[in-house]
């Protein structure tokens, strides 16, 4: 998730430009990059690695000069963060902004290397300039040349492209990411999201999947990917600049579970063969995998519990024997570790400091390293790239793009995917699973976009469901199997953000101690969803009735068995069994998310907690 701005008109772009970054620094801090051209057709490209500071302070020196231009914060997808792989990029004149994911980017640039195509970044990005540099040799226009790249890829993008010999023009393309064209009086603006230029103009054109075209300072020229013409409707917005960097959300967390199924989508994405039955994770040595006789997973927090379903995954796909440590017990003690032994570190931020310490420690013992992260070429995913020892099976990114609210959501339900897919890949590589079974994982991971999309459309059940709960001073959230870590998962939301003292157990424990507490005043949360100890799950509900416990239950969208049993019903479509932990969590995000909005606290900086653990 990158943030993309252009501007076109009478002003100097570059000042409207950096505005604009500015207000989307959220989507991305890794590097930031302008350029811009004059009317005589003078090109001025400017890069900085790091925040905006960095570019901000390159640019009080050399500045660029200009009318029209595209700016660019980026999130890194493909190819480290440094100046060399920031946007724009720039081939034969042209230059390109890029938010999205190039799957076929290794053909594309293997194509236009065996034409004479020399590349200066690594990134997927840089493909699109020389595409649409090739198309201009042949005398199209420059929409026509943008058009003309699009074709070729496959993937998803929100694309913008400046040509020295269009000074005055910006070309934009979009699929499967966001941007929109913000309508002014004699300037025309291009942005991933209304918050870039909203203090320039309220009206505003939502581009969809397919659309292309250009921005002038005289108007808007739309058609679709083959040249037909297009309108679309103008909006006029009116949110507040504040709300708008949200999205129109009140909380940056809210905005973020809202996400998740453009998240899911993009972790999914490049790495599915439905019709076959395989998985290609990018960047994962599989010859490493191939020869792991153990796992352990280590993680901290939320991260943990992403680690715990992925036990149950591996050992139950793969069957792989598999651990799950906490890195702050695992970096202390004497662990058994053995050259066989891959350790496998989740992060979101990559830089946690537990996790990385256990990690360095496995390192130093012989073991083979491995990450799941979300920050590409943070420290995590540094230590286990591959450096020909054969021990570094390298980093599966998660691609959720940054998350700024505390409380961790779609990169909790990114790593649940991450981890299903590297159960699925290790299940290939060893043959414990069919090509059809393996098929019927992969469709199932698919359909969870749409699935998740389901249950955001349901949350006024949810939030009403909240009010019922907001005086609480504790809570209990059981589930079974692969739903005990969302269990916890469930509790960790709710302290985390509303305050109220809640535990998840796993539900076959409840008579180990828990259920000394249930009393009229005690709300338990049950998690249950078809499967394996699902009667068992229903036995403690009851028992949890019969001491006068008010129960919630989450259950599956056609069980009906339960509705009048229980004080609330939070219902979502658990057909597959190991996508379900996914799905289960929609609701507990929501539910932790509402209670804490009645209670009138700060969601998305909660009390003594920080975003990224970076010391002890």
């Amino acid at each position: 998730m990158c943030g993309i701005v252009g501007y076109t008109g009478a002003r100097v772009a570059e000042p409207v430009l950096i505005e604009g970054l500015q207000k989307l620094e959220y989507r991305g801090y890794d590097s930031a990059g302008v350029c811009t051209v004059e009317a005589s057709g003078a090109m001025h490209l400017r890069r900085a690695m790091g925040k905006l500071a960095a570019l901000r302070a390159r640019l009080a020196t050399e500045p660029c000069p200009g009318s029209t231009g595209i700016g660019h914060t980026r999130w890194a997808t493909h190819g480290k963060p440094s100046e060399h792989n920031a946007h724009p990029h720039r081939y034969e004149g042209v230059t390109v902004v890029h938010n999205g994911i190039i799957e076929n980017h290794r053909a594309l640039r293997a194509e236009l290397q065996a034409e004479g195509h020399t590349f200066s970044s690594e990134t997927d990005t840089e493909i699109f300039a020389h595409l649409v540099a090739r198309e201009r040799r042949g005398g199209a226009s420059l929409h026509e040349s943008v058009r003309g790249a699009v074709r070729r890829v496959h993937g998803a993008y929100a694309l913008a492209v400046l040509d020295e010999r269009c000074p005055g023009e910006i070309a934009f393309a979009r699929l499967a990411s966001p941007l929109v064209v913000g309508l002014g009086d004699g300037e025309n603006f291009l942005a991933s999201d209304v918050p870039a230029v909203l203090e320039h103009t309220r009206r505003f054109v939502f581009l969809e999947d397919g659309d292309t075209g250009t921005i002038t300072a005289a108007g808007l020229t739309l058609t679709d990917v083959d040249g037909r013409p297009l309108s679309r409707e103008a909006t006029q917005i009116l949110w507040s600049a504040v709300m708008a960097e949200k999205g129109g959300h009140k909380h940056f967390m809210h905005k973020e579970i809202a996400e998740q199924p453009r998240a899911v989508t993009d972790t999914l994405r490049g790495r599915l063969g439905l019709g076959d039955g395989d998985v290609t994770l990018d960047g994962v040595d599989l010859d490493v995998l191939a020869r792991a006789k153990r796992i352990v997973i280590t993680a901290c927090g939320t991260s943990w519990h992403a680690g715990l379903v992925g036990r149950y995954l591996v050992e139950q796909l793969a069957r792989v024997p598999c651990e799950v440590e906490l890195a702050s017990e695992l970096r202390y003690r004497d662990p058994v570790l053995s050259d066989d032994t891959l350790v496998l570190a989740i992060s979101q931020s990559g830089e946690t400091a537990d996790t990385l310490a256990a990690l360095k420690e496995a390192k130093r013992r012989g073991t083979m390293v491995m990450s799941i992260c979300n920050v590409i070429d943070a420290a995590i995913p540094r230590a286990c790239a591959p450096d020909g020892s054969g021990k570094a099976a390298g980093t599966l990114y998660t691609r959720a793009g940054p998350e700024i609210g505390v409380a961790s959501t779609k990169a909790f339900v990114t790593q649940l995917v991450a981890l299903h897919l590297l159960a699925l890949q290790l299940a290939s590589v060893r043959k414990t699973m069919t090509k059809q079974a393996l098929a019927g994982d992969l469709q199932a991971l698919a359909e969870l976009p749409m699935a998740i999309e389901g249950l955001l459309d349901g949350e006024d059940a949810v939030k009403a469901a909240a009010a019922r709960y907001v005086a609480a001073r504790d809570m209990l959230f059981l589930g079974r199997g692969l739903l005990f870590p969302i269990a916890l998962e469930g509790a960790l939301k709710l302290k985390e953000i509303s305050y109220i003292h809640a535990e998840g157990y796993a539900a076959g424990e409840m008579k180990h101690g828990p259920i000394a507490l249930i009393d009229e005043h005690m709300p338990v949360l049950v998690l249950a969803l078809p499967g394996p100890g699902y009667e068992k799950v229903i036995s403690n509900m009851e028992e949890t009735r019969a001491r006068g416990g008010r129960i919630l239950a989450v259950v599956d969208t056609d069980d009906h068995a339960l509705d009048d049993q229980v004080e609330a019903l939070f219902r979502v479509p658990a057909r597959h069994p190991r996508t379900a932990p996914v799905l289960a969590t929609i609701p507990l995000q929501l539910f932790a998310y509402h209670v804490a909005c009645l209670r009138g606290l700060d969601v998305d900086q909660p009390r003594n907690l920080a975003k990224s653990v970076t010391v002890e």
